[in-house]
């Protein structure tokens, strides 16, 4: 379980995060959306604490994350291409994240059987190092080291970015079937409205770094309330641009 507390980030005068509580319960599968600039890579890296709150904390399974490392095991996470270890090769880099875990080699050849579809002939052997991969590839590359442990905690920012629309399909089944197997805790981020619909039960939509909706999404329920936002917020902007153009000639 996530709970967040009284949470609180600012860049300057900027308030990029500010939630007074929020629950993310074991097994829960959730989309986080929401506009550029809404914070949503920004909670993702206060939950693992790659950030320092101003206010308020986040606790993993009763775990302050800013006050232990005791949860990060539990943890698989890929936020962007700042998490890959660029000079290795793809082997060398999930063999290194495997140490980290206590798994053999083996034991990561064997993990990375799920992933070969994902793969689709295009990471392994390819004598090559992760930096010369396309974004596309160097996605699934982080996205595969995120998963290689079993966290039961796995969280993912924009995992559809830069991936085609074949990949893209493909890691929705992998997510859902990992969710199915493991019965892990599962957050991304996504633009994508649809795939985030198709695949999350649970919707959390964030507007100036707070989650204002918390929706439940059973058989793509969620969709039309999201698509009604949205439309709503795109109808807003010319009169908001017109406003600002008023005050800016005061």
């Amino acid at each position: 379980m996530i709970a967040i507390s009284n949470l609180v980030k600012k860049f300057g005068e900027k308030v990029a995060v500010n939630i007074d509580s929020y629950v993310l319960n074991s097994g829960d599968m959730i989309g986080l959306v929401g506009n550029n600039g809404a914070g949503k890579t920004t909670l993702f890296r206060l939950i693992l604490d790659l950030l320092k709150a101003d206010e308020g904390n986040v606790c993993i399974n009763g775990t302050d994350v800013s006050k232990s490392e005791d949860w990060k095991h539990e943890v698989g996470a890929f936020i962007d291409e700042s998490f890959l270890i660029d000079y290795l090769t793809p082997e060398e880099y999930f063999s290194f994240i495997g140490k980290i875990y206590g798994l053999t080699k083996e034991e990561v050849t064997e993990r990375l059987k799920p992933f070969e579809q994902l793969m689709n002939g295009e990471i392994l052997g390819q004598k090559k190092y992760i930096r010369s991969f396309s974004m596309g590839n160097k996605q699934k590359i982080g996205i595969i080291s995120a998963m290689i442990h079993h966290p039961q905690i796995l969280i993912l920012d924009e995992p559809f970015n830069f991936l085609d629309p074949t990949s893209q399909t493909v890691i929705k089944h992998v997510l859902k079937k990992y969710h199915d197997t493991h019965h892990a805790t599962i957050i991304i981020s996504s633009h994508n409205l649809n795939h985030t619909v198709d695949i999350c039960p649970r919707i959390a939509l964030m507007e100036h770094g707070s989650i204002i909706r918390d929706l439940s999404n059973v058989n793509n329920s969620a969709e039309k309330e999201l698509e009604d936002y949205f439309d709503a917020r795109i109808e807003e902007t010319p009169e908001t641009e017109e406003s600002a153009e008023v005050v800016g000639e005061g």
